[in-house]
């Protein structure tokens, strides 16, 4: 039976390798609803070509703008946080593509939840600042969670699985492959003259800037690990990140027999969106075979935590608990905007953030409200640091 899709987050890369998959597969997906921000231009290419019933932009000015440039098209065009719960949780939809990048991501994507929809979890941020709260809601309604991100995706694929999912049957650790960034090797004084265009100069993937800064500062791997452990019930010491700069191997799985299960490919999101949309089944892609011989050589390493301090700052808000990994989130996403902006240095991502980190007060999470109020008071103390320049 074809699938009805809801894609939040359509103007980004996930939203492209998404639209292509739904491309080569008309057979067994349709787009129902799109959301995007602000970009009115690539949603108005988007719904000229795959003509969704529904389209959301962040604010009334985009959807205008969008609805002036689509004229003639049968299309209902909204906008706002509520018209995006609202087609996250539509009748007509079976699967939410969940790639809204930051904390904007949370309320549709549990609206989805809500409505039992199968969800394709590519925001990460959800699962960092409210693991907990989402992850007993993907229990209370019986939903299908689908990581999405190519390491969680990997995992996944290399756990055993039955009707339900996935079983942690005699794992003894997950190993969470990092490719390093573009700085892998440079020195730390090196490091304190890196531009924004370097930073988001990725070696493997083509990204967004928020995350191609958070892979350079390995944030984004620190989410990552935050989020794996959500995902399949660990901590982070069940968890080893390896250096893996080919990114031809996604992550492992190691058994307590001694064997290590990989998922290898071309690093290229398609594949893991196409495995979360069709699974348990597999369907093609227009992905090039991986051909060992030509890559010959995989090498791998341990992070340097003394360079790249945010993987471990990621830890310790796990085992903090509460509303401290919220306040984590929060702090990079102020300070990678200010190093967009060239407000602050590269090293200064860090820096801010173990400081939000170690100076606010840590509450437990009981609701949404204790989240927001988290990612409140540290967004604003972060930004305070920023202002002032005094957090060294």
């Amino acid at each position: 039976m074809k699938q009805s899709i809801c894609l939040l987050g359509a103007t980004g890369s996930i939203g492209d390798s998404t639209l292509d998959i739904i491309r080569q597969h008309p057979e067994k997906f349709s787009l129902f609803a799109v959301a995007a921000n602000t970009n009115v231009g690539k949603m108005a290419y988007i719904c000229d070509t795959f003509r969704p019933k529904v389209a959301v932009m962040g604010d009334s000015e985009s959807r205008d703008e969008l609805a002036r440039r689509c004229k003639g098209l049968d299309i209902q065009f909204e906008w706002g946080e509520e018209a995006m719960c609202r087609i996250a949780s539509a009748a007509e939809v079976d699967q939410v593509m969940a790639a809204i990048m930051g904390f904007a991501g949370l309320k549709p994507t549990l609206s989805a939840i809500r409505a039992k929809k199968r969800i394709l979890l590519a925001n990460k941020e959800s699962l960092v600042t409210a693991g907990k709260l989402f992850m007993d809601e993907v229990a209370r309604y019986g939903v299908t969670l689908m990581p999405i991100d190519s390491e969680h995706n990997a995992i996944f694929q290399c756990l055993p699985q039955d009707d339900h999912g996935f079983s942690k049957s005699h794992v003894s650790k997950l190993l969470l492959t990092a490719s390093g960034g573009p700085f892998k090797d440079w020195s730390l004084e090196d490091m304190k003259k890196v531009t924004p265009s370097q930073a988001c100069n990725h070696p493997n993937w083509s990204m967004g800037q928020k995350i191609s800064i958070d892979s350079a500062s390995l944030m984004n791997k620190g989410l990552e690990l935050i989020e794996a452990c959500w995902l399949f019930d660990m901590t982070p010491n069940d968890i080893d990140v390896v250096v893996h700069p080919q990114s031809i191997i996604h992550s492992m799985v190691s058994y307590e027999d001694g064997s290590v299960i990989a998922q290898m490919g071309v690093p290229d999101m398609k594949v893991p969106i196409a495995y979360g949309m069709s699974w348990p089944n597999r369907i093609t892609t227009e992905v090039a075979q991986l051909n060992l011989m030509d890559v010959a050589t995989l090498d791998f390493s341990q992070p340097d935590l003394v360079r790249f301090p945010n993987l471990k700052l990621a830890a310790d808000a796990w085992f903090m608990g509460g509303t401290a990994m919220a306040h984590l989130n929060a702090a990079n996403e102020v300070a990678v905007d200010a190093f967009l902006k060239k407000q602050i240095g590269f090293l200064d991502i860090a820096t801010i953030n173990a400081r939000v980190l170690n100076e606010l007060p840590v509450f437990p999470v009981t609701d949404l409200a204790k989240v927001f109020e988290g990612d409140r008071i540290a967004r604003k103390l972060a930004q305070t640091f920023v202002q002032s320049g005094k957090y060294l």
